[in-house]
């Protein structure tokens, strides 16, 4: 029994806390697993693992070996990490990456073609979603996450900040004329954006006078899509905040016009979230530069 490979297995079986979702992400097969678990604990002459109808769970013993198991597959990958850095290869391998939809579509995904020829020997499999995932469970390597970030067990390196703004389309304003203070809001409809996780809509605020103010503005139409949103603000149905990248196509052609620019929204960070101790794999290392690079090339993502 190769007792690395049968540790990375228990982990990943933890980890993902389903023996057919580590069979996925391991690309073995289920019964592969379950063989190389029962091996394991005839090795170790104890039960790691107890399945109930609804998960699985650690056994005392399984609990204090997964502990230890972690230190040794870090303590390896560190080891590797090191030499193979000093070589001319590059990294190869699997690599998960999750990516929220609006910005993968509009920012990564136009030039990953990049990035694969310059690593042809990293499979890159990416997943485009609005929904906040569990890494671990997923058998993620990473995650880009827009906001505050909330999930303390992962390391997050913050990689840009993206900038918002408020705008209109020309008929909206026309219509209903330019907002040039806070107050003139009061008067103003907007298309709501509301979180498809939540469901509860997203803030406005501003930054006026060193101090943040957040408002709410009524509407008369809700979406939970980005893309869904700012077509709403191009057919003149309200004013809007959206991130610069967004709409800079827009107020460059004048389908959309920014309005108070004296106080626009506060940025919102942008990280990339991954497991303690991943970023020493080298496919890691190697994307997350490159990611940082991409945004840090982009004046409404600079850091």
């Amino acid at each position: 029994m190769d007792r690395l490979k049968a540790m990375q297995v228990f982990v990943r079986i933890v980890e993902a806390n389903s023996y057919t979702k580590a069979a996925e992400t391991l690309d073995l097969p289920r019964a592969a697993l379950t063989a190389t678990i029962k091996k394991l604990e005839a090795f170790l002459g104890t039960q790691l693992l107890q399945r109930t109808t609804r998960r699985l769970s650690l056994t005392p013993d399984g609990a204090d070996y997964f502990k230890k198991c972690l230190d040794i597959l870090q303590a390896v990958e560190d080891a590797e990490g090191t030499f193979r850095g000093q070589g001319t290869a590059k990294p190869k391998g699997r690599l998960r990456v999750e990516l929220p939809g609006a910005v993968g579509r509009n920012l990564v995904m136009p030039h990953i073609g990049a990035f694969c020829r310059d690593y042809p020997d990293i499979d890159l499999v990416v997943s485009l979603s609005e929904q906040v995932k569990d890494l671990t469970r997923e058998g993620l390597d990473c995650s880009l996450r827009v906001g505050d970030l909330q999930d303390s067990s992962m390391i997050g390196r913050r990689i840009g900040n993206m900038g918002f703004l408020t705008c209109a389309a020309p008929a909206y304003l026309a219509a209903h004329g330019t907002p040039r203070t806070l107050d003139d809001l009061h008067a103003h409809r907007g298309v709501t954006h509301f979180s498809g996780r939540t469901g509860r809509p997203f803030d406005w605020d501003f930054v006026t006078d060193g101090r943040v103010v957040t408002m709410a503005v009524r509407g008369a139409i809700a979406v939970n899509d980005p893309d869904a949103y700012i077509i709403c603000a191009l057919q003149g149905m309200g004013l809007i905040q959206a991130a610069r990248y967004q709409v800079r196509h827009h107020l460059a052609s004048g389908a959309l016009v920014e309005v108070l620019g004296d106080t626009p929204p506060t940025p919102m960070p942008i990280s990339l979230l991954y497991p303690q101790g991943r970023m020493a794999s080298p496919r890691l290392g190697v994307f997350a530069a490159w990611l940082a690079g991409l945004f840090r090339d982009d004046a409404d993502l600079q850091a």
